[in-house]
């Protein structure tokens, strides 16, 4: 298999037939990655792909790959969020791919919005620290309060709540169009990555007490 022999485009409506087999990839990936991740119903990604809000990855008729964007206050800010690819076609490049193509269409619809990310993934922040995102804390983020609604299907929610939306095991991750970051200045995102470990084991011994 070579990532030439599949297509990375924006989604077009057609696409949205597509809508049950990614949320069932969302969430088998989360299961195997063992981390929390915000539900979204076929329903939800339908709108997104209808929207023109979202990237698909092709290989022939079959769905490989898939992001999306949505707009927050006003937007002001926009959040990438819903990357995946299937298991048989990982290891390929494609996720970088997908990425830099759901950048470019944040930057398209949205020129001047603030691009961020929130994410346990090491893969997703190291394509992040590569476009120039750098770690913020949860208050530099959109304080939109129906993007934060959206967390509650994760199973990490309670972090959040507890920490009143200050911080949880998922890493902010901010891109300012107005504020690039040279490239030697670009985070380290496997120091990203301990600490969210840290976090985590910290939580689950206050759990224990």
């Amino acid at each position: 298999m070579n990532i030439n022999d599949i297509t990375v485009r924006f989604a077009r409506p057609e696409d949205a037939v597509h809508a049950d087999f990614i949320v069932n990839l969302i969430y088998e990936s989360a299961l195997q990655r063992g981390t929390g991740i915000a539900k979204r119903s076929p329903e939800y990604i339908a709108a997104k792909i209808e929207g023109g809000k979202s990237v698909v990855a092709l290989h022939g008729d079959r769905l490989v790959g898939f992001s999306y964007i949505e707009s927050w206050g006003h937007g002001d800010f926009v959040a990438t969020s819903g990357l995946i690819v299937d298991p048989e076609y990982r290891h390929l490049g494609l996720a970088a791919a997908i990425k830099s193509k759901t950048f470019e269409l944040a930057r398209m619809r949205f020129p001047f919005a603030k691009i961020f990310s929130i994410t346990t993934s090491l893969p997703v922040m190291k394509l992040n620290s590569r476009m120039g995102y750098k770690p913020v804390t949860f208050s530099e983020l959109t304080d939109d309060e129906e993007f934060w609604r959206g967390c509650e299907g994760c199973r990490n929610y309670d972090i959040l709540q507890r920490n009143n939306r200050r911080m949880c095991l998922c890493t902010g991750m901010l891109f300012d169009p107005k504020q690039p970051l040279p490239a030697d200045e670009h985070p380290n995102p496997y120091l990203m990555k301990v600490r969210n470990s840290i976090n985590k084991v910290l939580h689950r011994r206050k759990l224990a007490r």
